[in-house]
């Protein structure tokens, strides 16, 4: 039988507590189950268990784990058979908010949170990769955890001439969903470069890793739905605590 861990989510008892823009606390349930799901820590007709059980492991309301449980089922990810239980039904392309996002704890899955560190308008910089139209970029800095634990930097330029300024709390912990609900752009594509780097001097002490710290990197160049190269990241990943990860199709 599937087995949570405790504190491995750390969802916020109060939705009044959540920070700005982060997701409902049913949707990071669902996006925490279909993770494991992918990461294959929950198979193809597994039993869950009890509703309560896992209600209390998680540290939630019955109510709300029901809610992210009837989305797995609006997913076709999840069976629930009365009076028997919750079966996992596997799928091969779950609909996922983070279906693009790659990292994951070295045991697989990991509920994905971001906490942003800056947001500034910006000269695009020499040594990136040519993108967009605008001279300008906006520079987004955040600190990402799973389920918690803090697990890598990203620095993400998004081309000027999508937006001319972006308020911090108006943007979800999932950048791309910020993009289709606000500013009418999709990421349709994405090519990663994987090699290795340093951890950037603007690290915050909350990475655990010092700046000038060996550190696994990744640079992506993402096109949106026209086909146009619409922004440039870096993620600096702490390779003790995630690993980055492409399943094949």
């Amino acid at each position: 039988m599937y087995q949570f861990f405790l504190g491995r989510t750390e969802v916020p008892q109060n939705q009044a507590t959540q920070p700005p823009g982060s997701l409902p606390i049913y949707v990071q349930i669902t996006e925490l189950l279909v993770r494991d799901i992918a990461a294959g820590r929950l198979i193809d007709g597994e039993k869950l268990p009890p509703e309560r059980d896992m209600a209390e492991e998680l540290g939630i309301a019955v109510g709300t784990l029901r809610k992210a449980l009837a989305e797995l089922q609006n997913r076709g990810l999840l069976e629930r058979i009365q009076g028997s239980g919750n079966y996992v039904r596997a799928i091969s392309d779950p609909k996922s908010v983070y279906a693009m996002f790659r990292l994951e704890l070295l045991g697989g899955g990991g509920l994905p949170t971001a906490e942003i560190l800056s947001i500034d308008r910006l000269p695009k910089p020499d040594g990136l990769p040519t993108f967009g139209t605008s001279a300008e970029a906006h520079r987004i800095r955040r600190l990402r955890r799973l389920s918690g634990r803090p697990a890598a930097l990203e620095e993400i330029w998004l081309d000027g001439s999508y937006v001319e300024t972006i308020d911090p709390e108006a943007v979800s912990e999932s950048l791309y969903l910020f993009y289709r609900t606000k500013l009418s752009l999709w990421i349709a594509r994405a090519e990663d470069q994987i090699g290795l780097d340093v951890v950037p001097d603007w690290a915050p002490t909350s990475f655990g890793r010092k700046p000038g710290a060996p550190a696994t990197h990744i640079q992506r160049i993402s096109q949106d739905q026209e086909g146009a190269r619409a922004e440039v990241s870096r993620t600096w990943l702490d390779h003790t605590v995630a690993r980055y990860v492409s399943r094949l199709k």
